[in-house]
């Protein structure tokens, strides 16, 4: 689904990113840690042509994303609030976003329905702008909107960030039962360790742009990320 090959990003001379080879299969929930400035972001930049690699490549569905935009027909992604259109209101760009997807408004309508309790009665119907919302309601409108159209691929980074607790957990079941009706894949970053070992099947973690860990997942994958993010205890002499 996604072949990642001899891939290197750099800013005057400083490789920020360096991922040689990887693979994410069709339908894994695959979920991307590291500390700030690990190169999540950048990879999913990379992987959405937001920008241009220093080197290699990266294959979305057999498609190199740098060459061709064919791939955008069956990739979703909200990265941050810049993804949406903060004058319009949500409805507005649902509909904007469905039609783009081939969406009629009965389609639309209905997709809508399935979000009515991640939504908690404060998007739609509230006749203002997106601009507008909290931070929390602007994500979950960049997200729900990525997942129109029944995309092969969706890309989300830090989806959990600004969201309270009770939509946090909604959203991982939203994430994990969207993945396993629809063979979706998903590529998920994000600081919250235990929402991503709760979604994901598969983890890697990042550290200065290289991948340090590969974890499947287990009943004891949340232990082991924690572990490797914990610092060592200093004792005093």
């Amino acid at each position: 689904m996604i072949q990642v090959t001899n891939l290197i990003k750099a800013y005057n001379k400083e490789i920020v990113l360096n991922i040689p080879e990887l693979t994410i299969n069709k339908g894994e929930v695959f979920g991307l840690v590291g500390n700030n400035g690990a190169g999540k972001t950048t990879f999913f930049n990379l992987l959405l042509d937001l920008i241009v690699a220093s080197k290699g490549s990266i294959l979305n569905t057999g498609i190199e994303v740098s060459k061709s935009e064919n791939w955008k027909e069956f990739t979703g992604a909200f990265i941050d609030e810049s993804f949406i259109i903060g004058y319009l209101s949500a409805e507005e760009y649902f509909s904007f976003v469905g039609e783009l997807r081939g969406m009629n408004k009965t389609d639309i309508d209905h997709f809508l329905t399935q979000y009515t309790e991640l939504f908690n009665g404060e998007i739609l119907g509230k006749k203002k702008f997106i601009r507008d919302f909290s931070k929390g309601n602007q994500k979950k409108t960049g997200i729900v909107a990525a997942l129109m159209g029944n995309p092969q691929v969706v890309v989300l980074d830090e989806p959990f960030g600004n969201l309270d607790p009770g939509s946090q957990f909604r959203l991982r079941e939203l994430i994990k039962d969207f993945s396993a009706a629809n063979g979706t894949t998903f590529l998920i970053s994000d600081h919250t360790l235990d929402n991503i070992a709760d979604v994901c099947s598969r983890i890697v973690i990042l550290e200065k742009g290289k991948i340090v860990r590969d974890v499947t997942k287990t009943e004891t994958t949340l232990q082991e990320i924690e572990a490797f993010f914990k610092p060592e205890k200093q004792f005093a002499i």
